[in-house]
């Protein structure tokens, strides 16, 4: 692995990558080029080589790449081959939505913990799962108790550097961040936003700007959603 800085960018491409080849996996293909790779899931061969050429050599010459043997380097690339335990602070619709999702444990994350601060929540059992909403309170002694390395913010942005504060205070150095805010974080602590409203936002301008020239991704879709259903043909 190169020792210059890996830009997040590179790491966010690595999960559609992972992503891919677990699509291939599904449909039984055993090699795939990069330019194969590219062709059937609409990214760039070039690109692909270049973010794996930073972690090793994976391809082989008039071979390619062997699905099973990458999706297993870029598994513990993205350190998805250990098990990760999060923590949900706020259980409101977005952060019980969250809890109950079941995509996660398919990328090696468990949501061990919902916590609230509402006395009429705290105690009552969510999902198929069965998770306690904790007091917010008792969220270091929880973090410890349940090993959680993860946590997700999704409470008000009033308060969110409050609860992010408590979080850094128990430990936890990777955060996702749900709040409409700009979180300040101490260093070597990760926190990742995602902005539901500025991304709506950005589907308001290109709608009120139609003659701009904007790619849609309208023939990609078409080119993944084939890929899909011959997986789950296959399947």
């Amino acid at each position: 692995m190169k020792s210059e800085k890996i830009s997040e960018l590179t790491t966010a491409r690595l999960s559609i990558y992972l992503r891919c080849l677990n699509m291939l996996h599904a449909s039984g293909i055993k090699t795939i080029s990069s330019q194969s790779l590219a062709q059937q899931f609409n990214l760039n061969s070039a690109q692909i080589r270049k973010d794996l050429g930073y972690f090793g050599e994976f391809g082989v010459r008039g071979v390619g790449y062997y699905v099973d043997d990458l999706r297993e380097h870029i598994t513990k690339i993205l350190g998805l081959d250990n098990p990760h335990r999060v923590g949900i602070v706020g259980a409101g619709r977005l952060g019980t939505a969250l809890a109950n999702y079941d995509g996660f444990g398919r990328s090696n994350f468990t949501v061990a913990a919902l916590f609230d601060n509402d006395k009429q929540k705290i105690g009552k059992r969510i999902g198929d799962a069965k998770i306690t909403i904790t007091d917010v309170e008792k969220i270091a002694e929880v973090i410890r108790e349940q090993s959680i390395d993860v946590m997700v913010i999704a409470v008000p942005a009033k308060v969110a550097q409050k609860v992010l504060n408590q979080i850094m205070s128990a430990g936890i150095k990777a955060v996702l961040n749900f709040a409409p805010v700009s979180l300040q974080s101490r260093r070597g602590v990760k926190v990742k936003t995602v902005d539901l409203t500025t991304s709506m936002e950005s589907l308001s301008y290109f709608l009120a700007s139609p003659k701009t020239s904007v790619v849609t991704g309208k023939h990609s879709a078409s080119k993944f959603g084939s890929l899909v259903q011959h997986a789950e043909d296959k399947l």
